[in-house]
């Protein structure tokens, strides 16, 4: 019991430092994502600025663009409210069948 203690001490003060020290180390550094790249792409193949069709709708609410650190936390909340969907999905239906297999053994 005591040894299991241990084990999850050590792994939750593995995953603080994991967690934390990448906030002291990348100071400054820069993460392009996706859209920029692809409008990096764009206006060389183009030979013109890229122009947005739209702007986002968090942009508008608060008059100015959004950090990039904001736009990765609201990235990660809709991935994991999805992922939150398809994983109840998904044990709906493997419990559904559960439930059939039974329903069926239990008739014959």
């Amino acid at each position: 019991m005591k040894n299991t203690k241990l084990k999850v001490v050590l792994l939750l003060s593995l995953v603080l430092i994991i967690a934390i020290v990448p906030l002291f180390l990348v100071k400054g550094a820069e993460f392009g994502g996706s859209d920029d790249a692809g409008s990096q792409v764009v206006s060389e193949i183009t030979g013109t600025e890229y122009e947005p069709w739209f702007t986002p709708v968090m942009e508008r609410w608060i008059d100015g663009e959004l950090p990039g650190e904001v736009e990765s936390l609201l990235f990660c909340v809709q991935t994991g409210i999805g992922v939150g969907i398809i994983a109840f999905f998904l044990g709906r239906f493997v419990e559904r069948t559960k439930q059939e297999k039974m329903r069926a053994t239990e008739n014959n």
